[in-house]
């Protein structure tokens, strides 16, 4: 996995700043801007409004992380419901 930081600027709350990400981080936002049909500044100036303590880059950091672990507890209850009903229905 590549570690090395990527710049890029970003505008959030209407003024224009920069963050420093790994590529992977970089992929995840923008695969979940897409996913959410909004756009990089969008989804930043949200996750700044949210921000109570660290960096904004750490606060994003964070986002991405609960991003998909809500997503992976999401498809499991799915999973769960789907082999609940199967289950049912085979009896």
């Amino acid at each position: 996995m590549n570690s090395q930081l990527i710049s890029r600027n970003i505008v959030v709350g209407g003024r224009r700043t920069s963050i420093r990400l790994e590529r992977a981080a970089w992929n995840a936002l923008d695969d979940i801007c897409g996913f959410e049909d909004i756009s990089l500044n969008q989804l930043c100036s949200m996750i700044e409004a949210r921000r109570t303590g660290g960096s904004r880059t750490s606060s994003v950091r964070a986002y991405i992380v609960s991003y998909y672990h809500q997503l992976a507890l999401n498809s499991r209850q799915g999973m769960q419901s789907q082999v609940t009903a199967m289950a049912a229905g085979a009896g």
